[in-house]
């Protein structure tokens, strides 16, 4: 992909409702057509008559697939990120073991459920820059992560943050695709080895940040 594009940043966002429902309903239809015929098979031109909506209009909102598959990839991030918050917010689980359990089962309970998820999670396979022109999907995602994490921890929210959770991100993103690979509905003992890989490298991290930032 393009670095230089603006990506997974639609062309134009929608503004009155009518335009709104449009947007949805192409994403939807992305979404749909992901799970049937692939990254690869998906056109623009199938995905905007699945949507009933004119292939101007979509061009109105997206440059091209890409972007169409970037702004999904985007609103999957944002579900993701608002199911994690109100479930660390409702349960207030304990330490990283607890954070780790649940951001682990969001995204199992998304690969399970959401249409064209085990597609395109928060960025296609060999689309490396979905999210954002210059970071990597996992980095992207690292950043977005960094202030629920470093509240939780209460270790400070920088760089030797961000690349933890990156590291961390890398591992749980091999892992879960094993997972998947492995059963339909991601196997179990690979889910649980994925959150005991998590929570041990994590657990060294977070304590070694704290107490490098205490000694400042």
């Amino acid at each position: 992909m393009n670095q230089d594009r603006t990506t997974g940043t639609p062309r134009r966002l929608p503004v009155q409702k009518r335009s709104l429902e449009r947007f949805e309903r192409l994403l939807d239809a992305c979404a749909e057509l992901l799970d049937e015929v692939g990254y690869s098979a998906l056109t623009t031109k199938e995905v905007a008559r699945r949507a009933d909506v004119p292939i101007g209009t979509l061009y109105q909102f997206f440059s091209d697939r890409e972007g169409l598959v970037g702004a999904l990839a985007a609103r999957n991030l944002e579900s993701f990120l608002g199911r994690v918050t109100e479930r660390l917010e409702r349960e207030a689980p304990d330490g990283i073991a607890g954070m780790v359990e649940v951001t682990v089962d969001e995204f199992v309970a998304m690969r399970r459920t959401i249409t064209g998820f085990g597609v395109v999670d928060f960025g296609a396979a060999g689309q490396d820059h979905t999210l954002e022109p210059g970071r990597d999907n996992n980095t992207a995602v690292a950043g977005q992560l960094r202030a629920l994490t470093a509240s939780l921890t209460g270790v400070e929210d920088d760089a030797e943050l961000e690349l933890a959770l990156r590291v961390a991100l890398e591992c749980a993103d091999g892992v879960l695709q094993l997972a998947f690979r492995t059963h339909p509905q991601g196997d179990p003992q690979l889910i649980a080895e994925c959150k005991r890989v998590l929570n041990s490298y994590l657990n060294d991290r977070i304590q070694s940040l704290a107490l490098r930032q205490q000694a400042r």
